[in-house]
């Protein structure tokens, strides 16, 4: 179910930031509409702040089940006990992914990503280091790897949301997870990076926005987080998966820190 908040700011990137802050989501996460453009006013009089509308994902709930009507069943008369011998109790069970501790995941993407390789017929294993913010990075090593990449990363990106899925199922805290393979993901970094530059410069040259085709998440915040700082510029999504594209939009004056 789609809902949405509006929200007001300085200009178009801190009216957004505000809402993303109330809702406790990622910028990717929410779709972005600018209802009214910040206006500075004559000599700082009569200004008007930015206001935009966020809209976002929220499940549905499931509908209740009918409750089915009891039906009575005759008493079969209980056979008489005979004594028996006390058993010890058995061990409980443990069941995995239920209680795992939530700060290591190490050992279920390993065994995880090890089961797939070999599901797919490739020799690659994983190394896998932690994030400054709680994240984990995989790279798979191995030689000629070219297929676990695929078109733009897009075998890649599945194979880091199946791992994403295994590994948070039945967890109550989620973690991220990055799957890399021979360095594609720096190199298609520089490459958005580039992209965004070039994207910008012509917005700010021509004071029109530029939509761009559409990306997975991953690649829509390399874009956002390029052009953060970049002046008369601001960014933000639009439209749902797999069709989410990045704006890059024309915001006069606004420098942002």
């Amino acid at each position: 179910m789609l809902q949405y908040i509006e929200t007001t700011g300085k200009n178009e990137e801190e009216a957004i930031n505000a809402a993303l802050r109330k809702l406790g989501l990622d910028r990717d996460e929410v779709s972005v509409e600018v209802l009214e453009r910040a206006k500075s006013g004559f000599l700082g009089i009569g200004g008007s702040p930015a206001k935009v509308k966020v809209s976002y994902e929220v499940p549905d709930a499931p509908a209740p089940k009918a409750e089915e009507p009891k039906v009575e069943e005759p008493k079969a008369e209980a056979p008489k006990a005979e004594p028996v011998e006390a058993e010890a109790p058995a061990a409980p069970v443990s069941q995995p992914n239920e209680s795992a501790p939530a700060g290591d995941r190490t050992e279920a993407i390993t065994i995880f990503l090890t089961g797939l390789m070999a599901h797919m017929g490739v020799s690659a294993s994983p190394r896998i280091t932690m994030g400054e913010d709680g994240s984990y990075k995989v790279t798979l090593e191995g030689e000629n790897l070219g297929a676990l990449i695929g078109r733009r990363g897009e075998t890649l990106d599945a194979i880091q949301q199946l791992t994403s899925y295994s590994v948070n199922r039945g967890q109550s805290k989620r973690v991220r997870i990055h799957v890399d393979a021979e360095g594609y993901r720096a190199k298609r970094e520089e490459s958005l990076e580039r992209l965004a530059r070039k994207v910008a410069g012509k917005v700010v040259k021509y004071r029109r926005n530029v939509t761009l085709e559409p990306m997975n998440a991953y690649e829509r915040h390399v874009i956002h987080t390029a052009l953060q700082d970049y002046p008369d510029v601001t960014t933000y999504s639009t439209g749902t998966e797999p069709n989410r594209r990045t704006i890059v939009a024309y915001s006069k004056g606004e420098h942002r820190n």
